[in-house]
């Protein structure tokens, strides 16, 4: 069995898209009813010193896996790409270009604009996103830069997809069909690996172009959802103030609202407070069922998410 070394603070990774590979929506960290956000330096140093062994979830295969969406918005598009060399990433290449190839970090009005309303400009945050994604080699730990937030939410749910096609060795470019209209259906999702006894399922259904159900549980072999299991909730409810019976409804709410804007993307749902990792799980999640809905694409999404031990 392959052993690896995780980055700071990393419980699991998370990667997801035609087949995930995904740390469970609770982590250790949850399950002892501790924010993920919260995280101790002495819990952080240790986890850096320490290696963990993979028990589940395919390995990166070396090769350049490369994600282009089709549509522009602002006269731009994301082009991406990631080289992986010896299991880990090695180059991280995600740019928004024009129809000439020009950069976005490169338009002196755009950065201006952009810094004066949101204190943040593309010449600095895609070189930011960029290098957290070699340094942490994990598409969630990926730091949310503050001014950018929606670029920093598109980068992690485009480089999941880029390192899951690194897993299967699959080269063919990733086209995102962006900003299209979601295509009415029912649009599955699961986790195929047990993480502490559970597994996140999901699902959404669309009916005229909107969001109309979201489906999002953590369940046990027997199908049982975790907001049934009342010691857990009881536990984690004392420790951080919410328990699964009460933030996966939160958050199945919330996405469904969020969505009747047309303008809205899954990483406007807020994250419940006490329950920060399995929200964010829940934002990449959404994205990717987003992304399906944006081509039609009623395949379930099979996540063969990574277990350590």
């Amino acid at each position: 069995m392959k052993t690896r070394r995780f980055m700071t603070g990393v419980a699991a990774l998370a990667f997801s898209t035609i087949v995930l590979g995904a740390c469970s929506a609770d982590d250790a960290n949850e399950g002892n009813g501790e924010d993920a956000s919260q995280t101790t330096t002495t819990e952080e140093s240790a986890d850096s010193s320490e290696e963990a062994e993979v028990v589940s979830g395919a390995s990166l295969q070396d090769g350049t896996y490369s994600l282009k969406e089709l549509n522009d918005d602002n006269g731009y598009h994301v082009e991406f790409s990631i080289t992986t060399e010896d299991g880990e990433i090695t180059d991280s290449d995600y740019d928004y270009v024009n129809e000439d190839g020009d950069s976005k970090q490169d338009d002196e009005e755009y950065n201006e604009n952009m810094k004066e309303e949101s204190g943040v400009s593309p010449e600095e945050f895609i070189p930011q996103l960029n290098e957290d994604l070699v340094s942490e080699q994990n598409p969630e730990s990926v730091e949310v830069v503050s001014g950018a937030t929606h670029s920093a939410h598109s980068f992690q749910n485009y480089a999941q997809q880029l390192v899951q096609a690194a897993q299967e060795g699959n080269t063919d470019e990733i086209e995102i069909d962006n900003g299209a209209e979601l295509q009415d259906g029912t649009y599955n999702l699961e986790e195929q690996n047990y993480n502490n006894g559970y597994r996140a399922v999901f699902s959404i259904e669309v009916e005229d172009g909107k969001i109309t159900e979201s489906n999002y549980d953590n369940v046990d072999e027997d199908g049982n959802s975790k907001k049934d299991d009342q010691e857990y909730n009881e536990a984690m409810e004392d420790e951080s103030g919410v328990g699964p019976d009460e933030y996966i409804d939160t958050l199945n709410d919330e996405f469904v609202e969020t969505m009747d804007d047309d303008e809205a993307s899954p990483g406007d749902v807020e994250v419940v407070s006490g329950a920060t990792h399995s929200s964010e799980s829940f934002i990449l999640y959404a994205e990717q069922l987003v992304n399906a809905a944006e081509k039609g694409d009623t395949d379930t999404i099979e996540v063969d998410n990574y277990v350590e031990e």
